[in-house]
């Protein structure tokens, strides 16, 4: 895993629960400029191997990313099973439910 990996993974795992943070503010805390796109794939390639919280992560909009069928109910439920409010089309109150990072 390279250092930039290792910071990402380092920050997603201090979401902590009940809140929620974008990619873009994820890959800023990790020095990517523009990087929300890399965050993305290394979200997708060490969830499962690094235990990553990865329904705390939104679109820079508040909204889950993920389309319906395709775990868009599943991230819904493990947000609001945090206490995380998420109104009927995916969208948090980032003011309310953000992470500081």
């Amino acid at each position: 895993m390279t250092g930039i990996s290792r910071i990402v993974v380092a920050t997603i795992k201090a979401i902590p629960a009940g809140r929620v943070s974008t990619y873009g503010a994820i890959a800023k805390a990790a020095g990517l400029h523009n990087g929300a796109r890399q965050v993305v794939r290394i979200l997708h390639a060490c969830s499962g191997s690094e235990g990553l919280p990865w329904h705390r992560i939104v679109r820079a909009d508040g909204r889950i990313a993920l389309p319906e069928g395709e775990g868009f109910d599943l991230q819904k439920g493990l947000l609001e099973s945090e206490g995380v409010e998420v109104d009927p089309s995916g969208k948090v109150d980032l003011a309310r439910y953000g992470a500081v990072h």
